[in-house]
């Protein structure tokens, strides 16, 4: 794939399950599938990918790029789907977080999902994932001064939405509609989660879908 949440072919990536080298650790019920860097000219950090239940949600650490999701997690139809994201530590580069949505095969190599994410420099997209080396823009990267970016302490915190209607989808940062897809062409029933790239710390509170 291109670096699935970097909008240019830049990178290659080889995507995999997590295993025990890979994951200090995981809550109970969810999985984490990992994205590799393999382009020395984007390396990822040295050690293992931790992601830990914290107060009433969690705390990624994130030397490669992961998803993580719990099989449990699914909806369809009409929905609102929400998570908080409270960025701790920005990397030295312009990296993307946010919610995944519409997956289904995420361990395997068939996976497909969307992702609404956002990042330190103020801007934010939607991409689509079908497989293990291909992903299309659904909306391109764009600024919105409705990303909040790191204050001086390095830290930011973003409650991203993706509003499922019967024809239209909203995406949403910080209560403003930042962009919006017709439904069609875009995949929305299935199992929702969170995508981390490489080399942040973020915080995930609130994560919950709901039906309209």
């Amino acid at each position: 794939m291109t670096r699935s949440f970097i909008p240019s072919a830049a990178f290659a990536v080889l995507a995999l399950v997590a295993t025990a080298p890979l994951l200090a650790q995981a809550p109970k019920g969810w999985m984490v599938r990992a994205d590799r860097s393999t382009t020395a000219s984007d390396p990822d950090a040295a050690g293992t990918i931790k992601f830990m239940a914290m107060g009433s949600g969690f705390h990624a650490v994130n030397p490669q790029a992961a998803v993580y999701w719990n099989p449990a997690n699914t909806i369809a139809g009409a929905y609102t789907l929400k998570g908080t994201f409270t960025l701790l530590k920005p990397s030295g580069h312009t990296n993307y977080y946010g919610l995944v949505f519409g997956g289904s095969d995420l361990d395997n190599a068939k996976q497909t999902y969307t992702y609404f994410l956002v990042a330190q420099d103020g801007s934010w997209l939607v991409k689509k994932r079908n497989g293990d080396a291909a992903t299309d823009n659904v909306l391109p990267k764009a600024a919105s001064d409705a990303v909040k970016k790191p204050g001086a302490d390095g830290k930011s915190t973003n409650e991203l939405e993706v509003r499922v209607g019967a024809d239209k989808i909203d995406y949403v940062v910080n209560g403003t509609v930042v962009g919006s897809t017709p439904k069609s062409g875009v995949k929305t029933d299935g199992t929702y989660g969170i995508r981390v790239n490489h080399l942040l710390e973020v915080e995930i509170d609130g994560l919950s879908a709901a039906k309209k």
